[in-house]
């Protein structure tokens, strides 16, 4: 992730040739917003369409907070020909290499997010577990 700093013209050019859009979605920012409605989102479904689940920092976000908030139910849309899928965490590792022209509509449902590594905290690791080893639907 580039950091902030002199031009920040020249920084936002450089996100938007790379094609880095969570550049411009914080972490940060989405829990000052989601934060103000996290007594309106308890036991709702949160619906993410996004172009890779694992890269996006609204997935992240809500995976993190899932127990926490007590979601019902997190739902993930993407195509996994998405130009950025497969960049951090393989969602598709059942599938054969695919020409990214494709567009394959891919879908992950998650009901729950638990310590699964034992570690006493929620975690992105725990959230790499749940999607490469538990049915997400």
């Amino acid at each position: 992730m580039e950091k902030l700093a002199g031009n920040t013209s020249s920084a936002l050019n450089s996100a938007k040739s790379a094609k880095n859009d969570e550049f411009y979605t914080q972490m940060t920012d989405i829990e000052k917003e989601v934060c103000r409605y996290e007594s309106q989102l308890k036991g709702k479904v949160i619906l993410c369409n996004c172009d890779d689940p694992y890269e996006s920092h609204f997935f992240k976000f809500f995976a993190l907070r899932f127990k926490f908030s007590e979601y019902k139910k997190l739902i993930a849309t993407c195509y996994s020909g998405s130009p950025i899928a497969n960049t951090e965490l393989s969602l598709f590792d059942h599938e054969p290499p695919e020409d990214k022209t494709t567009r394959a509509p891919h879908k992950i449902e998650v009901e729950e997010v638990d310590d699964y590594n034992g570690d006493t905290a929620v975690d992105l690791a725990d959230v790499e577990y749940l999607l490469r080893n538990k049915k997400t639907s």
